[in-house]
Protein backbone atom coordinates (compact mmCIF):
# COMPACT_ATOMS: atom_id res chain seq x y z
CA UNK A 1 0.00 0.00 0.00
CA UNK A 2 1.08 3.39 -0.47
CA UNK A 3 1.68 6.33 1.90
CA UNK A 4 2.84 8.99 -0.45
CA UNK A 5 4.31 11.62 1.69
CA UNK A 6 5.89 9.10 4.02
CA UNK A 7 7.38 6.93 0.80
CA UNK A 8 9.27 10.17 0.05
CA UNK A 9 10.28 11.61 3.12
CA UNK A 10 11.15 8.60 5.20
CA UNK A 11 15.00 7.64 4.04
CA UNK A 12 16.95 5.30 5.82
CA UNK A 13 18.19 7.45 8.31
CA UNK A 14 14.68 8.57 9.17
CA UNK A 15 14.02 4.99 9.67
CA UNK A 16 17.06 4.45 11.79
CA UNK A 17 15.52 7.26 13.91
CA UNK A 18 12.30 5.30 13.76
CA UNK A 19 13.98 2.18 14.81
CA UNK A 20 15.53 4.09 18.17
CA UNK A 21 12.64 5.60 19.27
CA UNK A 22 10.54 2.15 18.66
CA UNK A 23 8.23 3.47 16.53
CA UNK A 24 8.78 1.59 12.95
CA UNK A 25 6.33 -0.63 13.16
CA UNK A 26 3.52 2.68 13.44
CA UNK A 27 4.55 2.93 9.38
CA UNK A 28 6.07 -0.31 8.43
CA UNK A 29 2.96 -2.22 9.63
CA UNK A 30 0.23 0.64 7.70
CA UNK A 31 -2.21 -1.04 5.47
CA UNK A 32 -4.32 1.72 4.26
CA UNK A 33 -3.98 3.49 1.09
CA UNK A 34 -2.64 7.27 1.76
CA UNK A 35 -1.01 8.28 -1.97
CA UNK A 36 -2.23 11.47 -1.59
CA UNK A 37 -0.86 12.46 -4.66
CA UNK A 38 -4.21 14.52 -5.99
CA UNK A 39 -6.11 17.06 -4.61
CA UNK A 40 -9.37 16.33 -3.12
CA UNK A 41 -12.39 19.31 -3.16
CA UNK A 42 -11.09 19.48 0.76
CA UNK A 43 -7.87 20.68 -0.06
CA UNK A 44 -8.84 22.75 -2.81
CA UNK A 45 -10.98 24.69 -0.33
CA UNK A 46 -8.43 25.13 2.13
CA UNK A 47 -5.91 26.27 -0.31
CA UNK A 48 -8.21 28.83 -1.94
CA UNK A 49 -8.81 30.13 2.10
CA UNK A 50 -4.83 30.65 2.48
CA UNK A 51 -2.91 34.35 2.52
CA UNK A 52 0.32 32.41 3.27
CA UNK A 53 2.64 29.71 3.26
CA UNK A 54 5.92 28.71 4.49
CA UNK A 55 8.20 26.93 1.16
CA UNK A 56 11.85 24.75 1.70
CA UNK A 57 14.46 24.60 -0.85
CA UNK A 58 18.05 23.00 -0.87
CA UNK A 59 20.78 24.84 -2.45
CA UNK A 60 23.63 23.22 -4.54
CA UNK A 61 25.57 23.04 -1.17
CA UNK A 62 22.41 21.20 1.30
CA UNK A 63 21.59 23.62 3.21
CA UNK A 64 18.09 24.30 3.11
CA UNK A 65 16.27 27.82 3.02
CA UNK A 66 13.22 28.17 4.51
CA UNK A 67 10.50 31.12 3.03
CA UNK A 68 7.76 32.68 4.01
CA UNK A 69 5.09 33.92 1.09
CA UNK A 70 1.91 36.13 1.23
CA UNK A 71 -0.56 37.92 -0.74
CA UNK A 72 -4.41 38.31 -0.83
CA UNK A 73 -6.23 35.37 0.03
CA UNK A 74 -6.66 32.86 -2.23
CA UNK A 75 -3.60 34.00 -4.33
CA UNK A 76 -2.94 30.42 -4.71
CA UNK A 77 -4.40 28.73 -7.74
CA UNK A 78 -5.66 25.24 -8.32
CA UNK A 79 -5.25 24.58 -11.70
CA UNK A 80 -6.05 21.14 -11.69
CA UNK A 81 -5.95 18.18 -9.16
CA UNK A 82 -2.41 18.01 -9.52
CA UNK A 83 -1.13 21.60 -10.07
CA UNK A 84 -0.80 24.78 -8.36
CA UNK A 85 0.21 28.12 -10.01
CA UNK A 86 1.57 30.53 -7.23
CA UNK A 87 1.95 34.04 -8.62
CA UNK A 88 5.52 35.21 -7.19
CA UNK A 89 5.76 38.86 -6.00
CA UNK A 90 8.82 40.97 -5.80
CA UNK A 91 10.28 41.05 -2.44
CA UNK A 92 13.88 41.79 -1.06
CA UNK A 93 15.23 40.94 -4.44
CA UNK A 94 17.52 38.19 -2.59
CA UNK A 95 16.14 35.39 -4.95
CA UNK A 96 17.57 32.82 -2.87
CA UNK A 97 14.60 30.01 -3.63
CA UNK A 98 13.93 30.93 -7.52
CA UNK A 99 18.13 30.51 -7.28
CA UNK A 100 17.63 27.62 -5.57
CA UNK A 101 14.81 26.16 -7.78
CA UNK A 102 16.71 26.40 -10.58
CA UNK A 103 19.25 23.93 -9.62
CA UNK A 104 16.90 21.36 -7.53
CA UNK A 105 12.73 22.06 -8.53
CA UNK A 106 11.80 19.83 -5.04
CA UNK A 107 10.47 21.63 -2.36
CA UNK A 108 8.35 21.18 0.28
CA UNK A 109 5.24 23.44 1.41
CA UNK A 110 3.18 23.63 4.40
CA UNK A 111 -0.03 25.76 4.60
CA UNK A 112 -1.21 27.01 8.00
CA UNK A 113 -4.62 27.82 9.05
CA UNK A 114 -4.49 28.35 12.91
CA UNK A 115 -7.68 29.91 13.41
CA UNK A 116 -8.53 25.87 12.81
CA UNK A 117 -4.87 24.32 13.86
CA UNK A 118 -4.70 22.50 10.79
CA UNK A 119 -1.46 22.15 8.50
CA UNK A 120 -1.09 21.13 4.83
CA UNK A 121 2.10 19.22 3.90
CA UNK A 122 3.27 19.41 0.08
CA UNK A 123 5.52 18.12 -1.89
CA UNK A 124 6.31 19.20 -5.19
CA UNK A 125 8.40 19.53 -8.12
CA UNK A 126 8.38 23.80 -8.90
CA UNK A 127 9.08 25.35 -12.34
CA UNK A 128 9.35 29.40 -12.94
CA UNK A 129 6.90 30.53 -15.74
CA UNK A 130 7.92 33.62 -17.25
CA UNK A 131 5.05 35.93 -17.40
CA UNK A 132 5.02 36.18 -21.21
CA UNK A 133 5.29 32.34 -21.41
CA UNK A 134 1.99 31.70 -20.80
CA UNK A 135 -0.55 34.99 -21.33
CA UNK A 136 -3.52 32.65 -19.99
CA UNK A 137 -1.71 31.45 -17.06
CA UNK A 138 -0.50 34.70 -16.17
CA UNK A 139 -3.91 36.47 -16.08
CA UNK A 140 -5.52 33.17 -13.97
CA UNK A 141 -3.16 34.44 -11.24
CA UNK A 142 -3.30 38.08 -11.06
CA UNK A 143 -5.42 39.71 -8.86
CA UNK A 144 -6.98 42.74 -9.35
CA UNK A 145 -6.09 46.04 -7.56
CA UNK A 146 -3.50 43.86 -5.77
CA UNK A 147 -0.27 46.36 -5.91
CA UNK A 148 2.70 43.99 -5.33
CA UNK A 149 4.79 43.57 -8.49
CA UNK A 150 4.78 39.99 -9.86
CA UNK A 151 7.67 38.93 -11.34
CA UNK A 152 7.13 35.09 -12.42
CA UNK A 153 4.49 32.32 -11.62
CA UNK A 154 5.64 29.25 -9.62
CA UNK A 155 4.02 26.26 -11.34
CA UNK A 156 3.97 23.43 -8.62
CA UNK A 157 3.55 20.12 -9.60
CA UNK A 158 2.28 17.79 -6.67
CA UNK A 159 4.13 14.46 -5.72
CA UNK A 160 2.34 14.18 -2.50
CA UNK A 161 0.66 15.97 0.35
CA UNK A 162 -0.46 15.16 4.32
CA UNK A 163 -2.16 16.79 7.01
CA UNK A 164 -0.71 17.04 10.54
CA UNK A 165 -2.35 17.22 13.96
CA UNK A 166 -3.12 20.11 15.44
CA UNK A 167 -0.71 19.24 17.98
CA UNK A 168 0.75 22.25 19.39
CA UNK A 169 -0.72 25.21 16.62
CA UNK A 170 -1.53 27.89 18.59
CA UNK A 171 -4.81 30.05 17.56
CA UNK A 172 -4.10 33.08 15.51
CA UNK A 173 -6.39 35.14 13.91
CA UNK A 174 -6.37 37.81 11.42
CA UNK A 175 -7.45 41.29 11.20
CA UNK A 176 -10.70 40.50 9.65
CA UNK A 177 -11.39 37.92 11.63
CA UNK A 178 -11.02 39.95 14.88
CA UNK A 179 -13.17 42.09 13.33
CA UNK A 180 -15.77 39.90 11.85
CA UNK A 181 -16.10 37.99 15.89
CA UNK A 182 -16.30 41.43 17.76
CA UNK A 183 -18.70 43.29 14.77
CA UNK A 184 -22.14 41.68 17.24
CA UNK A 185 -20.10 43.44 20.11
CA UNK A 186 -19.24 46.86 17.83
CA UNK A 187 -23.07 46.98 17.35
CA UNK A 188 -24.56 46.26 20.64
CA UNK A 189 -22.25 48.65 21.98
CA UNK A 190 -23.26 51.58 19.14
CA UNK A 191 -27.02 50.70 20.18
CA UNK A 192 -27.17 51.19 23.74
CA UNK A 193 -24.26 54.62 23.01
CA UNK A 194 -27.11 56.00 20.87
CA UNK A 195 -29.86 54.71 23.88
CA UNK A 196 -27.58 56.68 26.54
CA UNK A 197 -27.55 59.65 24.40
CA UNK A 198 -31.32 59.82 24.06
CA UNK A 199 -31.73 59.22 27.74
CA UNK A 200 -29.44 62.18 28.56
CA UNK A 201 -30.71 64.43 26.15
CA UNK A 202 -34.31 63.33 27.67
CA UNK A 203 -32.90 64.04 31.29
CA UNK A 204 -32.01 67.42 30.27
CA UNK A 205 -35.04 68.62 28.28
CA UNK A 206 -37.22 67.71 31.30
CA UNK A 207 -34.27 69.54 33.94
CA UNK A 208 -34.96 72.48 31.99
CA UNK A 209 -38.82 72.55 32.01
Amino acid sequence: MSYGFLDIAVTPSVRAAQVAMGVEGTWTDFKGNRAFDRFTDNEAAFIADRDSFYMATVSETGWPYVQHRGGPRGFVKLVDDRTLAIPDYRGNRQYISVGNLAASDRAALILMDYTRRARLKIYAHIEAVALDADPALTARVTVPDYKAKMERILLLRLQAFDWNCPQHITPRFTEPEVAEAVKPLRDRLAQLESENAGLRARLAAEGDR
